[in-house]
C-alpha cells in the first residue's frame, strides 16, 4: 500500500510510490497551510534544467536511485537516504543517474513554483 490514513494523518510510502514511476513527473504531492511537499521521479539520465527560485530554501531528500544536484555550479551527488538544502536565490539543476532518481522536495508553501531560467554567467574582469 503506497498511502494510508491513520488517525487523521496521511502516511505515504515514498519508496513504493517512486518504484511505480518511470518518467519525469511529480509522483506524489501534498500541501498544508505551511508546507509544499513533492515526490519527483526522473527516468535514467533525465534532468530538471538549470533554474533558480528567489523565494524559499528547498530541502531535497533522495528516495530511490541516485542523482546529482548542481547548486551554483557545484555538483553534489545523492543516493537514497541522503539529503541537502538548496538555499533560495541559487541556481540549481538535478540529473538522474542511469538507474533513475526519485527525490522528495519540501519547502515553505508559497505561490506555485514556476522555475525561471538562471541568469547568464557574467564575465568578470
Amino acid at each position: 500500500m503506497a498511502e494510508r490514513h491513520v488517525s487523521g494523518v496521511d502516511i505515504a510510502d515514498l519508496a513504493a510510490i517512486a518504484r511505480g514511476v518511470e518518467e519525469r513527473r511529480p509522483a506524489w504531492s501534498q500541501q498544508t497551510e505551511d508546507l509544499s511537499v513533492n515526490l519527483i521521479a526522473l527516468a535514467g539520465g533525465s534532468e530538471v534544467p538549470d533554474h533558480a527560485n528567489d523565494e524559499v530554501d528547498v530541502l531535497v531528500v533522495a528516495v530511490r536511485g541516485a542523482g546529482s544536484v548542481e547548486i551554483s555550479g557545484v555538483r553534489h551527488f545523492l543516493s537514497a537516504g541522503q539529503a541537502l538544502i538548496i538555499p533560495k536565490g541559487t541556481s540549481r539543476s538535478i540529473r538522474a543517474s542511469e538507474e533513475g532518481f526519485a527525490y522528495l522536495s519540501c519547502h515553505r508553501r508559497r505561490a506555485a513554483l514556476l522555475p525561471r531560467p538562471s541568469p547568464p554567467a557574467r564575465d568578470t574582469p
